[in-house]
């Protein structure tokens, strides 16, 4: 029988997909940062000028993904590793699930809302 697994159904494919994941958010992280410090005493108008460029938007839209695909995998191994009937008694299962679909939820939410932010004008 095959256990049920992360995101992609291989725990070395979520590994990677993780660490992927995490580097597009580091580079991020290093373009929003380094934006930022070369341009002390910015407008509004500078910031948005700068984030509704189309590199931008791609690169925003990626690490929107990106976040959402690292929590999931991150979330879901917390809860597989740490929900466990062994720790927390025949209620896990049942906690484990609403944990679960609370953080598809939130992802999901999270992904359309940031997708609207970038892309909706």
């Amino acid at each position: 029988m095959k256990s049920a697994t992360g995101l992609t159904g291989s725990g070395s494919r979520d590994w990677y997909l993780q660490r992927v994941s995490a580097v597009i958010l580091a580079v991020y992280t290093v373009v929003i940062l380094g934006w930022i410090l070369f341009h002390s005493g910015f407008s509004y108008e500078q910031w948005s000028g700068f984030m509704m460029t189309l590199p931008m938007k791609v690169l925003s839209l990626l690490s929107i993904l990106s976040l959402v695909v690292h929590a999931w995998i991150g979330m879901w191994q917390v809860f597989t590793d740490y929900v466990t009937t062994r720790q927390m008694g025949p209620s896990a299962k049942g906690l484990r699930l609403v944990l679960t679909s609370a953080v598809i939820i939130a992802v999901f939410v999270y992904a359309i809302w940031g997708i609207q932010i970038f892309w909706a004008n």
